[in-house]
């Protein structure tokens, strides 16, 4: 899953994104309130983190521009204001969750995990593609009940794909959505992935579930899209 997480303290942000980016999240990060609804208004992130006292722009007038745009994205504030009034407001303008500084980074995660397990209705926690199931909250695959080890990006890519299962995905979505701004490679970084997905996912089991349309990109189901 994609996070942008918008904080002006770079320490803290630094600590959070390593942090996230640990438990296998692609995180972009901002560090002002203009760049920060620049990312929001152009990416579909599954999660934004948002701190409230932002240069150029406040982060509540960012959220409330984001929702009315018609943004998604769970919306976690995280600030130092604990104010009733505050909270209230931020809520009001279309947050889902506040947590206020200083914080533990442990609470943080279980925050952010409970979120990106809330709706959109299109949001299971459990994906199924035939006998393949992806659980988003244990990041654990099971191929015909039989337990199948990724590394981060391996997983990364085949829930992308799964949650999008009988679609195909470009290799630029791909690239947009599995690996942050910061990834400067080639697009060829996805069919080196692929052919490590399916390895793993694929090649032990009589049906293969990844698809490459030629031309367009890769597709997971029982048939090609």
């Amino acid at each position: 899953m994609r996070l942008l997480l918008i904080e002006d303290e770079r320490k803290v942000a630094d600590f959070v994104a390593r942090g996230l980016r640990a438990e296998r999240f692609a995180v972009d990060v901002a560090y002002d309130g203009p760049s920060g609804w620049e990312l929001a208004s152009q990416v579909d992130y599954d999660l934004i983190i948002l701190d409230l006292m932002l240069p150029g722009l406040r982060g509540t007038d960012l959220l409330r521009r984001l929702r009315r745009k018609g943004g998604n994205a769970a919306v976690l504030v995280l600030t130092a204001r604990d104010g009733t009034q505050d909270k209230v407001e931020n809520f009001e303008a279309g947050a889902d969750d506040y947590l206020t500084k200083p914080f533990a980074f442990a609470e943080l995660l279980v925050r952010v995990k409970a979120l990106l397990r809330r709706p959109p209705a299109n949001r299971n926690h459990v994906l199924r593609v035939a006998d393949l199931e992806v659980d988003r909250l244990t990041q654990q695959v099971r191929r015909d009940g039989k337990r199948i080890e990724l590394t981060s990006k391996e997983y990364a890519l085949l829930e992308y794909l799964a949650s999008h299962a009988g679609r195909v995905l470009s290799r630029t979505m791909i690239i947009e959505h599995v690996w942050d701004q910061s990834f400067e490679g080639l697009t060829n970084i996805v069919d080196v992935y692929v052919r490590h997905l399916r390895a793993k996912v694929d090649d032990p089991f009589p049906s293969k579930l990844i698809h490459t349309v030629r031309g367009a990109g890769y597709s997971v189901g029982e048939t090609a899209a």
